[in-house]
């Protein structure tokens, strides 16, 4: 039997799931982070494959969404995109403390994943912790500095103002970079990461995930089975069956062997 209980950790609501006959064993982690405007019970279709592999699972709540969201527009929201995928990336690291030092998560195997949003901060976090054993990034991408570009030339096109200043757009820039995996790529050390992504994705631009990809492939010059990115030619911003089910093998075969 598969259970799903809320959590609360320093005032963060989150979902654990894991099988009830192992709910006091440590088990391999898995923190696994929604999309922009979702929340965590949205990816509980995931959290249930992989407990059933045998991991527990944690889908944390993100800034400003699901039980923590505080009535904005998704327009206002969306000026606080970055603040929240950066406060989501250090919240991480709360709940990986909690279980391994509770006795309930195998530190040598703790995964991190997400869809959009969450495979941004995925891929974000790769640049802050040396814990992370392995890793999906579905319709995400690490390039946080272009990204930014793209979103604002996004909203001016679409005529929509975010009222950002130069100094302000330099200033996001330069908090960025400390997170941006796309100019520290040597921050993987041959970690497992499995990226997917659709070709025609409006949301988050497939190219800058792609480029990433074919610029970081001769890391893992000595471990090539370690690194994999799979193309959907017809997706656009959702998750194929197929990468469901890539994404709960990726992390049997790299954090349960």
């Amino acid at each position: 039997m598969i259970i799903v209980e809320k959590g609360l950790l320093k005032s963060k609501p989150f979902l654990h799931i894991v099988k009830k006959d192992r709910q006091q064993q440590k088990l391999p982690l898995i923190i696994f982070t929604h999309g922009f405007t979702s929340a965590k019970e949205h990816n509980l279709h995931y959290a249930y494959l992989l407990a059933e592999k045998g991991f527990r699972v944690i889908l944390p709540e993100a800034m400003y969404h699901g039980e923590r969201e505080q009535g904005l527009t998704e327009n206002a929201l969306y000026k606080h995109f970055w603040e929240i995928v950066i406060k989501t990336i250090h919240e991480l690291n709360d709940y990986k403390e909690y279980y391994v030092n509770e006795g309930l998560a195998d530190q040598e195997k703790i995964g991190l994943a997400g869809t959009s949003m969450g495979g941004i901060v995925t891929l974000g976090a790769f640049t802050q912790y040396k814990w992370i054993k392995a890793a999906v990034s579905l319709m995400g991408m690490p390039a946080y500095e272009d990204y930014l570009h793209w979103q604002i030339e996004q909203m001016q096109n679409l005529g929509i103002g975010l009222s950002f200043t130069n100094e302000q757009i330099e200033e996001q820039l330069s908090l960025l970079r400390q997170y941006d995996l796309s100019h520290q790529p040597e921050k993987l050390k041959n970690r497992p990461l499995l990226f997917w992504h659709g070709k025609k994705d409006p949301v988050v631009p497939y190219t800058l995930t792609s480029q990433f990809y074919q610029s970081v492939k001769d890391f893992y010059e000595k471990k090539p089975e370690n690194i994999h990115f799979i193309t959907d030619e017809f997706a656009d911003h959702k998750v194929s069956r197929e990468g469901i089910k890539a994404t709960v093998d990726w992390f049997e075969k790299h954090l349960l062997k």
